[in-house]
């Protein structure tokens, strides 16, 4: 009996610490957030995973990449198989990209730089915010590969201005204008808990920090919360970046309901290098972008988290694709949870993809190893739906791969 169980039986090597043991067996993107809900006060968590009123534009956002079915071609060599693509002119190791998202350090202490290491390892671009909680120029240390800009047109042009010109002077090689925010969405997740950017503190805040003591521990030991972008360069005034009260409401009151695409073609006189417009929701606005000569169009609903009733960013890539043609390249933020999603938008007509909430989960489950863990889960399973379709390359990825969603044309 015992020789029977030595040849067929392994013991898996006890490992110390639930968080630990909980990572090791997490196997995919939604088992980080799962840990990252138990890891993080409620506020916090519904901060990151929260959208819209109803939010059902972000469960659409998912839901519309399970509608989307695979043709698989089989008996096909696939020993080999390449991820790696191109957009606007540079290479990655997959058709991923981090999206930005604001005051990181709410998940963790490391916030924006975490990301932004594991971003460069995994061979995609990351994208900084400009609310985040690190500077341009502090990302830049870390991250010696593909690092963007995005960027709000706000009221004070002077500023946005120093912003990219510091992205620039940094090596930063891309701007994304963000473009779908005139006014900002309402989290009703957020009015119910009474959650505010920078947390207010209250009895049922201090409650929720002891029920979770090693987020606690981190976020009051992780020194100050800045908006390390907005801060002024002189360190002079209301923008010296450490009172993150005050920079918030600065913030909110810089939102330029104005804006228009002159400011898109504004950007081009202080910028000289690729431009991504993200937030784009129609087919007609893709018309526009693509007939300024922008470099890339990131389909984007802001994650569902600003219009309910926004469409899923995927039922909007075939017939943009075919209104502009090859005019300037596509990608497709939002609702990507799973690698087979990354090849279901490729196939619609996207050059690549773009997401937050994958890496917000991973660094809230456990920091810098979550953040890995997440990209690693959407490369790998890329590739394995690369394998089972028959896939060798990204250029084989083509339209006949999938049978594709009901379109909207409007």
């Amino acid at each position: 009996m015992f020789e029977t169980l030595r040849s067929t039986v392994r013991f898996r090597r006890f490992r110390f610490g639930r968080a630990t043991r909980q990572l090791d067996r997490a196997a995919n993107v939604m088992d980080l957030r799962a840990i990252a809900k138990r890891r993080l006060p409620g506020g916090v968590f519904d901060y990151i995973d929260g959208a819209a009123e109803d939010e059902r534009s972000l469960a659409r956002s998912m839901t519309a990449f399970a509608d989307i079915e695979f043709k698989p071609r089989v008996l096909r060599d696939v020993s080999e198989i390449d991820t790696t693509t191109t957009l606007l002119g540079e290479p990655m190791a997959f058709p991923f990209i981090a999206a930005p998202t604001g005051f990181t350090r709410i998940a963790h202490s490391e916030g924006e730089l975490a990301v932004a290491r594991a971003a460069g390892r995994a061979g995609i671009p990351f994208t900084l915010s400009t609310l985040s909680t690190r500077s341009i120029e502090e990302i830049a240390a870390v991250n010696p590969g593909r690092n963007w800009f995005q960027v709000y047109v706000w009221k004070d042009r002077g500023l946005v201005e120093e912003m990219v010109r510091r992205a620039g002077a940094a090596g930063f090689d891309t701007i994304v204008p963000t473009v779908d925010l005139a006014t900002f969405g309402r989290r009703e997740r957020d009015v119910r808990r009474g959650f505010e950017l920078p947390p207010k503190i209250g009895l049922d805040t201090i409650i929720d920090g002891i029920r979770h003591p090693s987020w606690a521990w981190d976020f009051l030991t992780g020194g100050p919360i800045r908006f390390a972008n907005v801060a002024a360069s002189d360190g002079s005034g209301k923008r010296d970046g450490t009172d993150a009260i005050n920079l918030a409401a600065y913030a909110n009151e810089q939102l330029d309901p104005s804006l228009s695409w002159d400011d898109i073609e504004w950007f081009r006189s202080i910028w000289n290098g690729p431009i991504v417009v993200k937030g784009v929701q129609s087919v007609a606005d893709a018309r526009i972008a693509a007939d300024l000569g922008i470099e890339a169009i990131a389909i984007s609903n802001h994650g569902g988290r600003q219009l309910e009733g926004s469409p899923p960013p995927i039922e909007l890539i075939a017939p943009v694709r075919d209104a502009i043609g090859d005019a300037c390249e596509l990608i497709c933020d939002g609702g990507i949870r799973r690698g087979a999603d990354i090849v279901k938008a490729l196939a619609l007509g996207a050059d690549a993809t773009m997401g937050g909430r994958a890496h917000f989960f991973g660094l809230g489950a456990a920091g810098e190893r979550g953040v890995e863990l997440a990209f690693g889960f959407l490369s790998d399973e890329f590739r394995r739906a690369m394998a089972l379709n028959g896939l060798r390359s990204v250029s084989e990825i083509t339209p006949d791969v999938v049978s594709p969603p009901r379109n909207r044309t409007d």
